[in-house]
């Protein structure tokens, strides 16, 4: 299926799968439908890490996805990958969250990482014996990651790091951290002076309290402190400091391929609801979906989430292809989760009153959406990344 070039200049992608992806899709989405939906609701409404279905992602080889060979057997293409990650957020959005930040840092390390990183962490990562979390946020930085005030200073063959960090999903349970700090906080321009030091659960470092969430239940989204915490000088991404900045701005491509996903399975499971609820429900004596406002509403619901999956998939497929995505990346995750919000609300529109009750799963889908939105860079952010890069694409 082709996608769309960026202003003529480049050609369209082109999203296939293997027949191997394609099982791994399916295996997924069987295991949605059987064990997640079943259990989503109960477990969201009472707040339960779901150690369970997480042991199973870790089977079915989700945690490897982004894990390449020799380090893992089942890495897969970035299209593979955004389809897996939207079939777990169907099912449940917590899921989808409980192995995103893994699979940037496995990103991270298999672009980046020197041998010794790579064979230290990724067979690890690949099975989910080893889960990572990446930490960029801070308390009073927001989306201008450059104002950082963690710092890693070197003192003798170690660096000791003090800071904070903020709305760190997976921080409790996850044993590897791709720590965003500065190595030399007087550098200028700043991003020069910013690294990826890959951080080891130790002494100095405390994972201080679990944020509260309007969504986004089971998994826990926390506040980190490091306190004189030391990390070896090994321990920075690629081995040279002053590289993280870009770093992680290719692992962010990454990352909001992945929230896109999010949205779109959110959107998804928002819209089939919603499909079925109509024909359901009768008034008037016909099937709601019958009357004029309903089937408006179902029809943009259908096309927001086809030109969102479109996108998305687009810019997957930019990346496996190894060119610079950040412009798509950054398209698919503003569209996407703009257009998940809109259909969540149009589906509890769509329901009434149910929609508002805790009896049906349309609530949830309308208190996940609103994560997309400012998660892994807020919108407006995604804005000034997209305006930029038409700029610097299209020069006069």
């Amino acid at each position: 299926m082709p996608g769309t070039g960026t202003c003529g200049r480049r050609p369209a992608a082109v999203f296939t799968l293997s027949d191997e992806e394609r099982a791994i899709v399916e295996v997924v989405a069987d295991f949605v439908d059987k064990e997640v939906r079943p259990v989503a609701r109960e477990l969201e409404h009472a707040g339960t890490y779901p150690a369970n279905l997480i042991d199973r992602m870790k089977e079915l080889g989700v945690y490897g996805l982004a894990v390449p060979e020799p380090y893992g057997d089942v890495g897969v293409s970035k299209v593979c990958y955004a389809l897996v990650t939207e079939e777990l957020a169907r099912g449940w959005m917590t899921l989808a969250g409980a192995f995103g930040g893994h699979t940037v840092v496995s990103h991270l390390l298999a672009v980046f990482g020197t041998e010794e990183q790579k064979a230290r962490y990724l067979p690890r990562m690949a099975t989910g014996e080893l889960r990572a979390t990446m930490a960029l946020t801070e308390p009073s930085g927001g989306s201008d990651l450059q104002a950082m005030t963690t710092t890693a200073r070197r003192r003798g063959d170690r660096y000791v790091v003090d800071g904070a960090k903020m709305w760190i999903t997976n921080a409790r349970m996850s044993g590897l951290i791709a720590l965003m700090c500065k190595t030399d906080p007087d550098a200028s321009p700043r991003h020069r002076g910013i690294s990826i030091l890959l951080a080891e659960k130790g002494p100095g470092l405390a994972v201080s309290r679990d944020l509260p969430k309007l969504g986004y239940k089971g998994v826990e989204s926390c506040e980190l402190s490091f306190d004189g915490y030391e990390a070896p000088l090994g321990a920075v991404l690629g081995g040279e400091e002053g590289r993280g900045f870009a770093q992680m701005m290719r692992g962010l491509e990454v990352g909001r391929i992945q929230v896109a996903a999010r949205a779109l399975g959110v959107g998804r499971a928002a819209l089939d609801d919603s499909l079925r609820y109509a024909q359901e429900r009768e008034a008037f004596g016909k099937p709601i979906w019958q009357h004029q406002s309903i089937g408006n509403y179902l029809a943009d619901m259908a096309t927001q989430l086809r030109a969102a999956r479109l996108l998305t998939l687009d810019a997957a497929a930019r990346l496996d292809t190894g060119v610079r995505c950040d412009m798509e990346a950054g398209m698919a995750k503003l569209y996407a989760s703009e257009a998940a919000m809109q259909i969540a609300l149009n589906a509890v529109r769509i329901h009434g009153a149910a929609g508002y009750s805790t009896e049906f799963d349309i609530e949830r889908y309308f208190r996940d959406a609103p994560l997309m939105i400012v998660g892994e860079g807020t919108n407006e952010i995604q804005r000034n990344v997209i305006v930029k890069q038409l700029i610097d694409r299209n020069r006069i």
